[in-house]
């Protein structure tokens, strides 16, 4: 089922991210962690779609998604960022991304930070984020999405945020790649879950890495 709604609100979240605030249709459900496909509703745009996690929780009565924009692509985020309050969007009906186990070390990548956003809202609604770690790594500080939030989210327990910058050095961030020696030197216990999600290559190193800690019974979520 395909549901028009129209865009409430628009702004920077970082200098290449948007966060819009969406119409909710009624009857609308889902659940952290879970996208949607994503059309523009104007000519030659409205079957070209693209999937999206929601970064809004189930109960809110607006749809909020926070969406890096590529201009270089030509495609629909360059479209999205053309669009003004009132513009319609054309979303359909959600299905599974990333789905939360149990506790354990979540690590994104740059904009695979998206649909971990939601899980962690709603861990944080109920007391649940400090059983979580979060690993985050990004070029340089100008490219972390939602940091002050993030930080406010682990305040009780900061050792259990890392924030590693790749292309930078700077002052409370680390400088590092994520790789097996990292996450052994960071990881000093046998996580129940890895969450994983990014760029494909950053999947699929971060996933070797993972997997050779030697951890027993681990679960890795891509």
């Amino acid at each position: 089922m395909k549901h028009k709604i129209k865009i409430l609100m628009k702004e920077f979240v970082t200098h290449d991210v948007f966060r819009f605030i969406l119409e909710k249709p009624k009857k609308y459900v889902f659940t952290p962690g879970q996208a949607t496909e994503i059309s523009v509703n104007k000519p030659g745009w409205e079957d070209k779609k693209r999937p999206f996690t929601f970064t809004s929780l189930k109960d809110d009565l607006v749809l909020e998604f926070t969406i890096k924009i590529y201009p270089e692509h030509k495609g629909v985020t360059e479209q999205l960022k053309k669009l003004k309050p009132n513009d319609e969007l054309i979303i359909e009906e959600p299905w599974e991304n990333i789905n939360y186990k149990e506790e354990g070390v979540f690590i994104a990548g740059g904009a695979g930070i998206t649909p971990f956003i939601a899980i962690l809202r709603n861990l944080r609604e109920k007391n649940m984020i400090e059983d979580n770690a979060l690993i985050f790594s990004n070029k340089t500080s100008k490219d972390v999405i939602l940091e002050k939030e993030f930080r406010e989210m682990f305040k009780n327990n900061p050792k259990n945020l890392i924030l590693t910058l790749t292309r930078e050095r700077k002052r409370g961030y680390l400088n590092q790649r994520i790789d097996k020696k990292f996450l052994k030197k960071i990881i000093k216990y046998c996580p129940k879950n890895f969450y994983i999600c990014g760029p494909k290559k950053f999947v699929e190193d971060v996933k070797n890495a993972a997997v050779n800690l030697n951890c027993k019974m681990q679960s890795i979520v891509i």
